[in-house]
């Protein structure tokens, strides 16, 4: 569909925990990453967030995603989930405040992230303790946003719990899937995409992004998440390739690719819109310089960029 047809499109935020990383007076990122950052200099938190805002993102998600039980409890910190969930929904409120959006305008969604480390499925729980940690995850999260993002799910285990603990929380059903990027259409587990989809089929579902893989094997998946007939998109990350971080290991083991400015993403995001994506943003290495280009390109186009709720934007 040409883009000119489409007049609203959800535009999330970029890389939030990767920014934090950057910004951060840290020599070495500590194993849970931006959330310690969160900790040691929550100012630093806020300024990402007020960037992204006035960037034009709609969508913002929690700085959780290494919270998790498995991983706080492998720093003796998982008395402390509920804190640091509520500590960085604090923080989101406190950007939007000071930044120039209205709060109606923003979806402030809680992160569903994997449990122990992210692309590598043989470091992930069984599906029963995965269900049971999503629940709490969601539990911690739930009063204090408007929805959920399951982020960078690698297998269909962790993907299934955390969507049927959505169901049973009552909540949309929004999920991301990181794949390959050798464009083979399977996800980091090996398994296929279709396997992934055919999985989702059996259950709601609001929307399916690919996100933190390569922007070039995204239309490729593309061709699998029509399959489900709901909303899809996009928001990938700019490393050179996530080969090098296992379980365990720091964001200091990746490398950016210096290929990929605002404007080039841009270009790969125009493309997956006219391949019908309608919600798209962007991931690790993606920053705020890239969602205002993507931003200022739908005002020059006549695109709405809106949240979840678009009932709630009329403009952008």
């Amino acid at each position: 569909m040409a883009i000119s047809a489409r007049k609203e499109i959800t535009l999330l935020d970029g890389g939030i925990g990767q920014e934090i990383h950057h910004r951060s007076t840290r020599g070495d990122p500590h194993p849970l990453w931006s959330v310690m950052v969160m900790r040691e200099a929550p100012d630093v938190v806020i300024r990402v967030y007020e960037d992204f805002l006035n960037a034009g993102a709609k969508v913002l998600t929690l700085n959780t995603y290494t919270a998790t039980p498995i991983r706080l409890k492998n720093q003796g910190m998982e008395s402390e989930l509920n804190h640091i969930h509520q500590e960085a929904s604090a923080l989101v409120d406190q950007a939007i405040q000071q930044s120039r959006v209205a709060r109606a305008r923003i979806s402030k969604m809680g992160c569903l992230p994997p449990l122990a480390a992210s692309y590598v499925a043989e470091a992930a729980p069984d599906y029963a303790k995965a269900r049971s940690d999503y629940e709490r995850l969601i539990e911690a999260q739930i009063d204090y946003v408007d929805g959920f993002l399951v982020e960078t799910m690698s297998n269909t285990v962790e993907m299934t719990a955390a969507r049927d603990a959505l169901v049973t929380a009552g909540q949309p059903v929004r999920i991301g899937l990181t794949v390959e990027d050798d464009g083979t259409n399977r996800l980091r587990s090996g398994e296929p995409l279709s396997k992934a989809i055919e999985e989702l089929s059996k259950g709601p579902i609001e929307s399916l992004l690919i996100n933190c893989s390569q922007p070039e094997v995204v239309n490729r998946a593309f061709d699998e998440l029509r399959k489900l007939g709901c909303s899809y998109g996009a928001y990938a990350n700019g490393f050179t390739t996530i080969a090098p971080l296992r379980p365990g290991g720091t964001v200091k083991e990746l490398e950016y690719r210096v290929d990929l400015g605002p404007e080039k993403y841009t270009d790969y995001v125009l493309n997956w819109i006219e391949s019908g994506a309608t919600i798209v943003g962007g991931c690790c290495e993606i920053s705020p310089a890239h969602i205002e280009h993507i931003h200022q390109t739908f005002i020059d186009r006549g695109i709405s960029a809106v949240n979840f709720d678009k009932t709630l934007n009329s403009a952008v």
